[in-house]
């Protein structure tokens, strides 16, 4: 929730993208599925306020293409319709794996 709070703070503040840290992934501490429906809200929430478009690219790194894939289909579910990954970490693979999902 503390993660959902500062995107908010950052897009009503002003800003009109922000983005997950390439390490956040899916940590005990912040599991991606929360993190992932926190910062939703905070868009929706920071859009109807100051009537802007605001964004949030969610990372969807995670340990199989399948799995990134799944992430991904849950944030067009949300409505957030941008998503990263980290390609050092995912590989060149689950890169082109994603782009080809995301169009």
């Amino acid at each position: 929730k503390n993660y959902g709070r500062a995107v908010y703070e950052c897009l009503r503040g002003g800003l009109d993208f922000t983005k997950d840290d390439e390490n956040v992934n899916s940590q005990p501490f912040m599991r991606w599925r929360d993190r992932f429906v926190f910062c939703a809200e905070a868009i929706n929430k920071a859009q109807a306020e100051t009537g802007e478009i605001k964004g949030h690219y969610l990372n969807a790194t995670a340990g199989t293409c399948e799995e990134m894939i799944k992430r991904a289909v849950f944030a067009r579910e949300l409505g957030v319709p941008i998503v990263m990954h980290d390609y050092l970490t995912g590989g060149f693979t689950a890169n082109t794996s994603l782009a080809h999902y995301c169009r």
